[in-house]
């Protein structure tokens, strides 16, 4: 299985913990986590494929769970552990997203894939980490599987900041210049999708969704506003966001989505 050294070069100097403090991040861990509490149930177990450096897998194991965190960067591994409690329940093993085997069928109650479909860029691949992330989580379990999404990205990385150049990624064929869809390599480290391929993605599954979620909606593209909130005003913001996140037509509106899901 060959290892994307982009990726790994990415994440040693990537403070992934800071993103999602800073407040405008902070949207899309609150939103993760709300829909987290709505189905997991004291003595559930977790499963966490891709944790990072553990924002979400601390959290949860803080609350007195038990989780199995699997992280591929060694880097976020060190983090990880250092940020580990001393009354804790959890568990962290080097891997890849792709081969679970280490982690027997049918044994988790919640099942985590928050980051590495991010940077699965083939459909065999993106199918095979939802294979095994759906065969550890029991029967009746519930996954959550997240994406970055190509229009949210692009409003705000290309055409507010100017970070991307848009009419560029249209001539590499990054961008497709009549529809906009959005094609990734590995160098280009993110995978970006649009709700149409992620439910093709899962149609090969017998799964039951039960929300698809933009997960921060508007909160990066106003990221300067969001920032520059009191704690009142966000707190309004905030549960603006939630009550909203579902609609049909602002689910395109957001640079991450969540894909929730029962076995």
């Amino acid at each position: 299985m060959k290892t994307n050294q982009y990726l790994i070069d990415f994440y040693n100097n990537y403070d992934e913990d800071r993103r999602l403090a800073l407040r405008h991040g902070s949207v899309e861990f609150l939103t993760t986590m709300h829909y987290i509490e709505k189905y997991i149930k004291p003595g559930d177990r977790v499963f966490e494929a891709g944790a990072g450096t553990g924002r979400y897998s601390h959290a949860l194991a803080r609350q007195g769970y038990t989780v199995d965190a699997l992280e591929l960067v060694e880097h976020n591994i060190e983090i990880f552990r250092k940020n580990i409690q001393a009354d804790e329940k959890i568990t962290i093993t080097q891997g890849n997203a792709l081969d679970l085997s280490a982690f027997p069928d049918n044994t988790y109650n919640i099942t985590l894939l928050l980051g590495p479909l991010y940077h699965l860029y083939s459909i065999e691949d993106k199918r095979r980490a939802l294979r095994e992330a759906i065969r550890v989580t029991k029967q009746g379990g519930v996954i959550f599987a997240a994406y970055v999404i190509s229009d949210g990205c692009l409003l705000d990385e290309g055409f507010k900041r100017g970070n991307i150049c848009v009419a560029e990624y249209i001539k590499k064929g990054l961008l497709d210049s009549v529809t906009f869809a959005a094609k990734s390599e590995p160098r280009d480290l993110f995978e970006l999708v649009r709700k149409e391929d992620i439910d093709d993605l899962m149609s090969v599954f017998p799964v039951t969704r039960l929300h698809y979620v933009a997960a921060d909606g508007c909160a990066l593209f106003l990221r300067e506003a969001v920032d520059a909130m009191d704690s009142s005003t966000f707190e309004l913001y905030l549960k603006y966001h939630l009550a909203t996140c579902e609609r049909q037509d602002l689910l395109g509106i957001t640079s991450h989505a969540i894909d929730i899901f029962r076995k």
